[in-house]
């Protein structure tokens, strides 16, 4: 890492869910692009007080709240970046641009209108995220899970993996759609764990990959408008990365009930393993409410799960 240059970089998020960019100078690396506001971390300094100093000098803001968001590294031929990524969420005083740079609010949405370096895809991917990903539960009836989905939706849940097997092929694509409608009507998505044939025949345009499948495919399959998959080790993360999917998940980081077998990675081996791709990647195995700081402390996009995260009633 000794030729990567360590920048660390603030994603402002106001009340209302708008994004702050700064303008870099036009006679700068990458000049004239809209980035998030930040800059490199002096020599023994820590990334955290890199972030507040920059923010400081670039916005005039103090007394930062910040949490990680991701971690970037981008080889852009004559550069080698490596971002620490945090969004910040409270700060005091009104960022104006102290260096002369532009600055402008914008929503997510807002922020496809913007040129922006190309190591900022992967923060822009998660933030789009939520934190939680929930994944529908086994032997539900069909009214049963449209029924919980509901609950989960009026909980504020907005991130779903559909994962239903045993259904015949009508009831299934039936329930699929009705889900469907039901998450769009709350602005949530729902990535369906299918096979590659279902994949087809309902065209879906949002897939979950298992492992098995991960590791089949070449390229991002076409007419897909999200893609995650489920991964359990450095080179399944490393696959997901070169198909170019929009999450992942990693798994077992602890011990769970319905895989008493398998060998829990550990929040440190699923930190380093996190650290070594551009995903958003989500802790699953063990996963609740509970764990969903230290997961974000990991690296981590957020918390995965079926039991402890799924609302019955």
């Amino acid at each position: 890492m000794s030729d990567w240059i360590h920048v660390v970089a603030g994603v402002l998020r106001d009340a209302q869910g708008n994004i702050l960019l700064a303008q870099r100078p036009v006679d700068k690396h990458l000049g004239g692009l809209w980035e998030f506001p930040g800059g490199k971390c002096e020599v023994n300094e820590s990334a955290v007080d890199a972030l507040s100093r920059e923010l400081h000098e670039e916005l005039g803001i103090a007394d930062i709240s910040s949490r990680p968001l991701i971690q970037v590294r981008h080889d852009y031929g004559d550069k080698k970046i490596f971002l620490d990524v945090y969004l910040v969420t409270h700060w005091q005083g009104e960022p104006v641009g102290k260096e002369g740079q532009p600055l402008t609010w914008v929503s997510l949405n807002e922020m496809e209108q913007y040129d922006m370096p190309l190591a900022d895809e992967p923060i822009i991917k998660a933030l789009k995220l939520p934190t939680r990903y929930l994944i529908t539960p086994p032997d539900l009836s069909v009214t049963e899970v449209l029924d919980q989905l509901k609950v989960n939706l009026e909980k504020g849940e907005r991130l779903f993996q559909w994962r239903l097997f045993g259904l015949n092929a009508d009831d299934w694509s039936e329930t699929l759609a009705q889900a469907n409608a039901l998450a769009a009507s709350y602005d949530a998505s729902i990535m369906v764990n299918a096979s590659v044939d279902d994949q087809k025949t309902y065209q879906l345009t949002s897939w979950h990959l298992n492992s098995r499948q991960l590791r089949e495919l070449n390229e991002r399959p076409g007419g897909i408008v999200m893609l995650s998959a489920s991964c359990h080790n450095e080179i399944d993360l490393q696959q997901a990365e070169k198909l170019g999917v929009d999450f992942c998940v990693l798994s077992p980081v602890l011990p769970t009930r319905s895989h008493p077998d398998a060998t829990p990675l550990g929040w440190a081996v699923f930190k380093d393993l996190v650290e070594k791709v551009n995903v958003p990647v989500y802790a699953l195995g063990g996963m609740s409410p509970e764990q969903e700081a230290k997961a974000l402390e990991s690296g981590a996009q957020g918390v995965a799960g079926i039991r402890g995260l799924w609302r019955s009633a």
